[in-house]
């Protein structure tokens, strides 16, 4: 991909930079310095948002171009499905540790279905999340995730493991919306 270029008043061709100050950035970074020198003190914030601003403008970011439209039954539905996940996992995990026989672990690629950064990365991290696995490589231009995950005896388990994950990135989608469609398939806004 080609960076976007712009024509100055001189005419010449020069490349376009990014918009630096993005409001959502500035409070971000602001938050994370209040927090950081845990001051949240007026003064502490006016300083954590020059400081924003100095690093907004030394490294502009991308603009984020994202259509998510937030579902409030299906985001519940995701939390409260997470947070049970995430506690029969570690009642499974403590059984397979504790357990006198071997492990077995096994490397699990996952080709997900969305063509979206952002529904890669939650699902990533949500299952990461959960104990039993991690993500160990993730490819942007297949959409794979890769993940390290703990008693695999066969084939069997592989499956059920990405039929979970595959589970969760629909659970991801209905609760963030699906990706708008595009002139360009390889476009998504989500």
């Amino acid at each position: 991909m080609s960076p976007r270029v712009k024509t100055t008043r001189s005419g010449k061709v020069r490349p376009m930079r990014y918009k630096s100050l993005q409001w959502p950035a500035l409070l971000w970074l602001t938050l994370v310095w209040m927090a950081l020198w845990r001051s949240f003190t007026i003064g502490n914030a006016v300083l954590g948002l020059l400081v924003a601003v100095a690093v907004c403008l030394v490294f502009p970011l991308p603009p984020l171009r994202m259509a998510i439209r937030p579902r409030p039954v299906a985001l519940a539905w995701l939390v409260v499905r997470f947070m049970w996940d995430v506690l029969v996992s570690s009642v499974e995990v403590t059984r397979v540790v504790l357990r006198p026989q071997g492990l077995t672990n096994a490397l699990v690629q996952v080709d997900l279905e969305t063509p979206s950064d952002f529904v890669l990365t939650i699902v990533g991290e949500m299952t990461t999340l959960i104990p039993g696995s991690v993500v160990v490589e993730a490819r942007r231009s297949t959409h794979t995730l890769f993940f390290h995950v703990i008693d695999v005896k066969d084939e069997a388990d592989v499956a059920r493991f990405r039929r979970s994950v595959l589970a969760q990135e629909q659970r991801v989608l209905r609760a963030f919306g699906r990706p708008k469609p595009t002139d360009n398939p390889k476009e998504v806004l989500l």
